[in-house]
C-alpha cells in the first residue's frame, strides 16, 4: 500500500514557509493585488478577518496537505531521536503561539483561544521532556501570556508566579532580562485581576529592564512593558492590544 501522505521537497525549511504564511496575512489584510485570489484557495476570504491560522491553511494546500498541523507533523517526522523530537516541537509550538498573538484576543472565537491556550501548555510539556529550568520558566510565562491575551487572567495568575520560582530555584540558568520579564508577567497578571501591587511591580519590572546588560534584550522588554492591556483594578485596559 502506498502512502498518500505528500513529499515535502528535501530543501524545504519549516520557518520559511511559517513566513510565507505571514507574509501572506499581510498582503490580504493590506489589500495586495492577488493576495486575496490567492487566499480564496482555502475559501472565502474577509480581508479584515484573515488570520494566520487561515494564510497557514492556504500554504499547506499549496504544498498539498489538509492542514497546517500535517506540515508541522510532516517535519516533525524527520526527527530521528526522541530528545530532539521534543526539542524541534516545543521550538515550533513557541514559534506558532507568536504568530497566533498577532490575531488573539478575549473576542476571537472560543475554538482558537482554547487552541492557543492548549499549545502553550504542550509547549510547556516539551520543554520539560528536553529543555533546561530556563525553557521551563519561559514556557510558563507564555501560558501566562496567552491567558491574559485571551481574557482568563485566572490561569495566568497559576503559571506567571513558577517563572519567578524557577528563577529562584535555578539562579545560574537565567539571565537578567529573565528577571525583568518574570516580573512583568507578574505585573500585568496582577493589574488584570485587580490586585493591589500592581503598580509597584510594574515600577519594579521597568527598574530591572533598565538595568539589563545587552541593548537589545533590554530595549525589547522596554517595549512589552510599554504594550496593552494594562488594567484598572476594576478589569478595564488602559490599553489595546494582546497581552504580549
Amino acid at each position: 500500500m502506498t502512502s498518500t501522505t505528500p513529499d515535502l521537497p528535501a530543501q524545504a525549511d519549516l520557518g520559511q514557509l511559517r513566513t510565507q504564511a505571514k507574509d501572506l496575512r499581510l498582503a490580504v489584510r493590506h489589500g495586495k493585488p492577488g493576495a486575496a485570489e490567492r487566499a480564496a484557495r482555502s475559501g472565502p476570504v474577509d480581508p479584515g478577518r484573515f488570520s494566520i491560522r487561515d494564510a497557514q491553511h492556504v500554504i499547506a494546500l499549496e504544498h498539498g496537505f489538509a492542514r497546517w498541523q500535517d506540515v508541522v507533523s510532516a517535519f516533525g517526522n524527520r526527527q530521528p531521536r526522541e530528545r530532539d523530537l521534543h526539542r524541534w516541537f516545543a521550538v515550533e509550538l513557541n514559534n506558532a503561539l507568536g504568530d497566533l498573538l498577532f490575531d488573539l484576543t478575549p473576542n476571537a472565537p472560543r475554538a482558537e483561544q482554547d487552541r492557543a491556550l492548549y499549545q502553550a501548555y504542550a509547549a510547556c510539556y516539551h520543554w520539560l521532556e528536553a529543555g533546561t529550568p530556563a525553557n521551563h520558566g519561559r514556557a510558563e510565562y507564555a501560558i501566562a501570556q496567552t491567558a491574559l491575551a485571551i481574557g482568563r487572567p485566572w490561569i495566568a495568575a497559576h503559571h506567571a508566579p513558577r517563572y519567578a520560582e524557577l528563577i529562584a530555584e535555578h539562579p545560574g540558568d537565567f539571565t537578567d532580562w529573565d528577571v525583568a520579564l518574570s516580573t512583568e508577567i507578574l505585573a500585568r497578571t496582577a493589574a488584570a485581576t485587580g490586585a493591589p501591587d500592581a503598580g509597584e511591580l510594574k515600577a519594579r519590572a521597568r527598574r530591572l529592564a533598565d538595568r539589563i546588560a545587552d541593548s537589545d534584550a533590554r530595549e525589547v522588554v522596554r517595549e512589552r512593558l510599554d504594550r496593552g492591556p494594562w488594567f484598572t483594578p476594576e478589569g478595564e485596559s488602559d490599553a489595546a492590544g494582546p497581552a504580549d
